[in-house]
């Protein structure tokens, strides 16, 4: 490739995504992050995936963990997805109101929609792994009309319909 990454990575960003926190327990600590690669792959059996830099801090949390939650923000969680990008787990959770699910795993309490999920397989892809679930359970916590919080040429936005 003869253009560069930053090129790239610049050209990637005019291509808006929805905004998730992905939770995970394991070995009795929560653990957490931002994620906006977050998309659906099959309903029959109903698969989903995101993606996680091989090199992050987190990746070994959430194979170990098993599983995870991709929990999906509103518009009006914008400060909940800055917060979940930096400082300990222990921070991010802090004071946050979770239900615990039969998994053992958080979710966040109104975020709009949730899915938990077994984490089916890891495929290697580049710097990235691809972690695909299989969904075990899932749910509507907010208002179904809630403006979903987007994000696109690094920065947060709304989509209105």
């Amino acid at each position: 490739m003869t253009q560069s990454i930053q090129h790239l990575k610049e050209t990637m960003a005019c291509f808006g995504t929805g905004v998730t926190i992905i939770t995970a327990h394991h070995a009795g600590h929560d653990f957490g992050m931002t994620c906006n690669s977050f998309n659906t792959v099959s309903l029959e059996p109903a698969l989903v995936l995101w993606s996680l830099r091989q090199a992050s801090g987190n990746r070994a949390h959430f194979e170990a963990a098993g599983g995870y939650t991709v929990n999906i923000l509103s518009h009006a969680q914008q400060p909940l997805a800055m917060r979940f990008t930096k400082g300990s787990h222990e921070e991010r959770f802090a004071g946050l109101e979770l239900a615990r699910l039969p998994t053992g795993r958080p979710q966040i309490v109104g975020c709009t929609a949730w899915f938990d999920c077994a984490l089916e397989q890891i495929i290697p892809a580049g710097d990235h792994d691809i972690m695909l679930g299989r969904v075990l359970s899932f749910g509507v916590n907010a208002d179904a009309n809630a403006e979903p919080l987007i994000y696109a040429r690094r920065q947060f936005g709304r989509l209105v319909v």
